[in-house]
């Protein structure tokens, strides 16, 4: 092979790997109607949680709830009523069993994958409508809203995505820890979440979770301690876990910068 003969094929070598790097980039956006957050709070004293999917069958409201909800009587009801057990074995206490396309649009954003094969270079936001949260209690709702979240100052609770690190896979299933930075109440702090995803429904389901120690509710994140109570006055609550149960599908072509 002549040196010309050689130029030309690393050549065409190079502009194959480019291309194969780009098509490799995607850019997944969240399916709203198909996608969830959640809160609960450690011990849950059989009441504190909540959803921005209500509508979903296997989801059920605590103790002291409104009236007009139907429950469905197969999935049972949460452990230790109203006592504060420390009890993290199931978190959150309803997870849903499949995906359905029956939520509210609460939930939005974007992920974007530079490699697919090895889910690095992993950059993303989700947003969640902090007033979409429902814990199935009206006047609970109402004053979590007002009082606590702040809804109408703080519309937004966010979790932006800097990298997925420890990725390992388990056949179909892609299982890691998302880096980033979480915002709650207009306050930002360095987070990490665990993340676990697998195929399903004609995209990617990805439920992820972490945790705020409660004592940091009111120092860190500026809530009221009155308006919190006794779980954090008295120290009752330990926990408040978070996370989201998202469909993502990929968007038609590569993601460009």
């Amino acid at each position: 092979m002549t040196p010309r003969s050689r130029t030309a094929v690393a050549a065409v070598s190079l502009l194959l790997i480019a291309q194969a790097s780009a098509q490799a980039q995607t850019r997944w956006t969240v399916e709203p109607k198909a996608s969830l957050a959640w809160w609960q709070i450690n011990p849950h004293m059989n009441h504190l949680w909540a959803t921005t999917c209500p509508e979903e069958p296997s989801w059920r409201p605590g103790e002291g709830r409104s009236g007009g909800w139907v429950i469905d009587r197969a999935f049972r009801p949460a452990k230790h009523g109203y006592a504060a057990v420390d009890d993290t074995t199931i978190i959150p206490l309803y997870p849903r069993p499949r995906v359905r396309a029956v939520c509210g649009s609460a939930v939005s954003g974007q992920i974007t994958v530079a490699d697919l094969e090895r889910w690095r270079g992993v950059r993303g936001q989700i947003i969640v409508r902090a007033d979409a949260l429902v814990g199935g209690e009206d006047r609970r709702d109402e004053y979590a809203r007002k009082a606590i979240l702040e809804t109408t100052r703080y519309p937004e609770i966010k979790f932006t995505i800097d990298s997925v690190i420890r990725v390992t896979r388990r056949g179909d299933t892609i299982v890691g820890t998302a880096v980033g930075v979480f915002t709650l109440r207009g306050v930002s702090k360095p987070m990490t979440a665990s993340v676990r995803g697998y195929p399903t429904a004609g995209g990617l389901r990805v439920l992820s979770k972490f945790s705020v120690k409660a004592d940091d509710l009111v120092p860190e994140y500026g809530m009221s301690k009155f308006a919190l109570g006794l779980g954090v006055g008295v120290r009752i609550w330990i926990d408040l876990f978070m996370g989201v149960d998202l469909l993502v599908r990929p968007e038609e072509g590569p993601a460009r910068d």
